[in-house]
């Protein structure tokens, strides 16, 4: 079956309230247009036109590749903005599905059923309608003594009859290619939008003895449109619920779906264990057996086997085989942990490459860094990577260790199986099989209670409680960014 698709994304969706172009609003991690262009894809359609319009150099730039683009200046309705993809649908004889750019929770189940009908019937014209029990605010369908479909009335241009009608249109449709573009084109807004609608080109059909048909959505949740901000939560309720229940259905265990948000897209091997309030977004993929969460945000996480995050926020990095996370902790985008890789309690890790079994336990910033194999790093360690202009590297060999509360003043090498001492500023290599030790040495002060009692603002007082003789200046420090 050669099949084409038009995506009407014209409008700029004025109850939004928003500089953005409607379609472009996410739900679960898409613009709503990108969820329609997928499932369009994923139904069969070969050739795909967006007719953008508010904003069209956002939707044009996000379909590019995928997508023709056709441009509506003035949105003057929908029969006006389908026209808009007759250049480029020019000599396409197959069939059109007609679809709008801001009802993410189509599928393409749904779509090919409806293009299937379309076939089946040998239509000219095939609406995709639904039964609900407040039809307000859709069009109405009307059909004739036998049942066939004669027109759609637009709920303020129905009457009271029309009104009582529960059938309604959904927006979407399946029309042969042969005569649709002369019957857009004689369209008259003759209605009290004073808009071209495309609802008027079924009665232009059925009127000329071309047969018009009707396919009911299986799911009436399907077709909801997204006009207003309460509606695009509603919608992202939806779509949220249904990603949940594809992850469990694969063999993955949510404890609870109503605090739990995954993104359309997102991978999760089977045996995973999703915890409450976890967001995982973005292109993120996440390995079997894992334990993710609670209280825990992954973006664009690449996670191996077996990884466990608790409490902690990981962006744009990559987590290896067996790593363990949090609680706590922060890693910025730019990571890579091997296999095994422990990062404990507040913990923050940034552009930084960790070799297989090391650990960061606890309390240290790490940043700019690449760090061997089966190296730990003691409690309250920085690396001092920027100096107010530039960021610098640190580079630890296999089996190091460094010792609690070590500031690594950037650039600078600790070399394999070296050593520092709790509460060394390194400003210099270590080499191989060293200990480095950077700190003053410890002097202790008799008479404390009585020395103590020098007036606040005496300079030997100030420099006894600094430990220091008058006249030395205090130890240079360094800043972690």
């Amino acid at each position: 079956m050669s099949l084409a698709a038009v995506i009407l994304a014209a409008g700029k969706g004025t109850r939004m309230k928003s500089e953005r172009p409607k379609v472009m609003h996410e739900v679960c991690g898409r613009p709503m247009v990108e969820h329609v262009l997928c499932a369009l894809q994923q139904a069969g359609a070969q050739e795909i036109v967006t007719v953008s319009g508010f904003g069209g150099e956002q939707v044009a730039a996000l379909v590019g590749g995928r997508s023709r683009v056709a441009r509506q200046s003035e949105q003057l309705g929908t029969a006006h903005a389908l026209l808009q993809a007759r250049e480029q649908l020019a000599g396409f004889d197959g069939d059109i599905l007609v679809v709008c750019g801001d009802t993410p929770l189509i599928t393409a189940a749904t779509l090919k059923l409806l293009a299937d009908a379309h076939k089946s019937a040998g239509a000219a014209a095939t609406v995709l309608t639904a039964r609900v029990e407040d039809p307000a605010g859709y069009g109405r369908i009307i059909r004739d003594e036998t049942g066939r479909v004669r027109r759609i009335v637009e709920q303020k241009d129905a009457t009271a009859a029309e009104l009582a009608v529960d059938e309604i249109n959904t927006g979407m449709y399946c029309f042969a290619a042969d005569g649709l573009f002369e019957a857009l084109a004689a369209v008259k807004p003759a209605n009290a939008q004073g808009e071209y609608y495309l609802t008027d080109v079924i009665g232009f059909l059925a009127e000329s003895g071309r047969p018009v048909a009707a396919c009911p959505a299986p799911d009436e949740a399907e077709i909801r449109g997204v006009n207003d901000r309460r509606q695009l939560a509603q919608a992202e309720k939806i779509m949220r619920r249904r990603i949940l229940d594809g992850l469990m259905l694969d063999g993955v265990t949510v404890i609870d779906p109503a605090s739990t948000f995954v993104d359309a897209g997102v991978a999760v091997g089977r045996d995973t264990v999703i915890l409450p309030f976890t967001l995982i977004t973005g292109r993120s993929v996440i390995g079997r057996a894992c334990r993710i969460g609670p209280g825990s945000q992954l973006v664009d996480v690449r996670a191996g086997d077996g990884v466990s995050v608790s409490h902690s926020v990981v962006c744009d990095s990559v987590l290896s085989d067996q790593c363990t996370v949090g609680p706590f902790a922060y890693i910025r985008p730019g990571c890579r942990l091997e296999r095994g890789v422990k990062v404990g309690d507040f913990v923050e890790l940034k552009k930084t490459a960790l070799g297989e079994g090391s650990k960061v336990p606890h309390l240290s910033y790490v940043g700019d860094a690449t760090v061997g194999r089966r190296v730990n790093i003691g409690a309250g360690t920085i690396t001092c990577n920027y100096d107010g202009e530039n960021k610098w590297p640190t580079r630890i060999g296999d089996g190091a260790f460094i010792g609690s509360n070590t500031s690594l003043v950037a650039p600078v090498n600790v070399g394999d199986g070296a050593v520092t001492a709790a509460g060394s500023a390194i400003t210099r290599d270590v080499p191989p099989q060293a200990l480095g030790v950077a700190r003053g040495r410890q002097r202790n002060i008799e008479n404390w209670p009585e020395r103590k009692k020098l007036k606040p603002g005496h300079a030997a007082g100030r420099c006894a409680a600094e430990g220091r003789t008058e006249g030395a200046a205090p130890p240079e420090g360094g800043g972690a960014v």
